[in-house]
């Protein structure tokens, strides 16, 4: 019997966000909900 394992080794860092993305990540939030509004003002069960 032959038992194969695999080793990963994962790193996670920090991003550091520039004022640039910070401004983009929150237009993006800010259509994404008013999307999600949107849908539930369309799809209300009846």
């Amino acid at each position: 019997m032959t038992l194969n394992i695999l080793f990963l080794t994962v790193t996670i860092k920090k991003r550091q966000l520039s004022a640039e993305d910070i401004i983009r990540e929150q237009m993006s939030k800010k259509i994404q909900d008013q999307n999600r509004d949107r849908q539930f003002s369309i799809y209300r069960p009846f």
